[in-house]
């Protein structure tokens, strides 16, 4: 097997922390992860760390943005298929009841809540959650000719609207697990309900 060149060597210990994290901050929280015991369950010294990410936020965002593209990624598919819009909606329902309960909202909200101290986080986290208000807001543009609704549904208003409702769902379901998910898709039959058709 051909030695692998520095370059390759730093991308692979690269990705192993950023793998790392990911699990640790998905299954003990972000705050009770620290950047010691991502190097030592990753098989590398702390200073392996440093020559990745500044520190535990960077390291964080990479992450984060990760889960975000995945999570959007499983989002798209569900709606880019051709059929019923009551099909989708409950495919997108059950895809809900297992995210939001996967460790994820919690990694969001420890870290928006320590990231309120540093002015740079918080423009990095509110240009993150205008992006991805934009792509759900597209989603939704996408659907709309289907259901004879093309520019009549303000999709970005309603994009907002989902991803703040999802996120309170996310932190009740921290304390309850049965609160439903099904508040999310009843914004969006509410709101496909109200909208006169052309």
């Amino acid at each position: 097997m051909p030695r692998l060149t520095r370059a390759e060597s730093q991308a692979r210990t690269r990705e192993r922390l950023i793998e790392t994290a990911r699990e640790l901050f998905l299954r003990d929280g972000y705050l009770a992860t620290s950047l010691s015991k991502v190097a030592e369950e990753a098989g590398y010294s702390t200073g392996a760390v440093y020559s990745n990410f500044e520190g535990k936020s960077a390291l964080a965002l990479v992450v984060l943005d990760r889960i975000r593209d995945e999570t959007l990624s499983a989002v798209a598919e569900i709606f880019a298929e051709e059929g019923d819009i009551e099909e989708k909606l409950t495919a997108f329902e059950k895809w809900a009841e297992t995210t939001l309960d996967g460790g994820w909202p919690r990694v969001e909200l420890e870290f928006a809540l320590e990231a309120r101290q540093e002015p740079a986080l918080v423009g990095a986290l509110a240009d993150r959650q205008r992006s991805l208000v934009g792509l759900i807001a597209k989603s939704i543009d996408r659907q709309l000719p289907r259901l004879g609704l093309d520019g009549l549904l303000p999709s970005k208003a309603l994009a907002r609207s989902l991803v703040s409702l999802a996120v309170g769902v996310a932190i009740q379901r921290m304390v309850d697990p049965k609160v439903p998910v099904s508040g999310l898709t009843d914004l969006i039959r509410a709101a496909l309900a109200a909208t006169p058709r052309r």
